[in-house]
């Protein structure tokens, strides 16, 4: 009864922030969470033999899964419309925000090509970051082949910025991705465009973590390192121009 308990008391702590996420319109995120609330949820009625329990659990499995069957199918109206953007803000200072967090429920089983455009992969923390973001997709389970990267020109050290990129090109070949790279001198929109039809415009790009120290906690962990303010605004291709 303990472990029923203490499902039952996860499924609620999740669904909670499902209803959150929900009511903030941040709707993909708040799908993947009235998903794992209801597994648990499930989990908890057929741990119990209780029938009144029992019940609840049915009435409670019902309501939310009706609400997250209705936002599915907002969702893809949205989408086929044309119409989907959902908003995400970051707070300065704030913690929470790893790639993994940000962009992992938009990686799925049609994601094969991902195109980064950002100005400043440049300097060492910045071509950091994007490797960072090359490794979730490299552990994610998106077959992807592809990654085209459009970046600036770091002229104090374009050599070393060369290097590094090329470096990276190197290890995802060993991964089975394609690595390409192009410079420009004009861009300055940033802007990550998966094929399955997901947009991520992020007011930062991937720079939104504050620097720390080496022997802090934030280091290693992305989960707990601040970041500087900015906004991420997702949208599906069709509400997009065509490139």
């Amino acid at each position: 009864m303990a472990s029923t308990s203490g499902i039952e008391a996860s499924a609620i702590s999740v669904l909670k922030r499902a209803v959150e996420l929900d009511t903030k319109g941040r709707y993909t995120e708040s799908l993947i969470c009235y998903q794992e609330g209801l597994q648990l949820l499930m989990d908890a009625l057929k741990g119990t033999t209780d029938e009144a329990k029992r019940l609840a659990f049915r009435q409670r499995i019902s309501e939310y899964m009706n609400r997250a069957e209705k936002l599915k199918n907002h969702v893809e109206k949205e989408k086929e419309t044309g119409k989907y953007h959902e908003q995400m803000h970051i707070a300065n200072n704030s913690t929470g925000h790893s790639y993994q967090k940000v962009f992992g429920h938009f990686l799925d089983e049609m994601l094969t090509e991902v195109h980064v455009e950002d100005p400043y992969i440049r300097q060492g923390h910045q071509i950091y970051n994007f490797l960072r973001f090359c490794e979730l997709l490299v552990v994610s389970s998106c077959p992807v082949k592809r990654i085209i990267l459009t970046t600036g020109v770091e002229e104090n050290n374009f050599a070393a910025q060369q290097t590094h990129l090329h470096e990276i090109k190197t290890s995802l070949s060993e991964h089975g991705i394609q690595f390409d790279i192009e410079f420009s001198k004009s861009l300055h929109d940033r802007e990550i465009r998966f094929n399955n039809g997901w947009i991520i415009k992020i007011g930062r790009g991937l720079d939104y973590y504050k620097p720390t120290g080496k022997f802090s906690i934030g280091y290693c962990d992305m989960n707990l390192r601040k970041c500087h303010e900015t906004t991420v605004d997702v949208f599906h291709s069709k509400f997009t121009k065509t490139r």
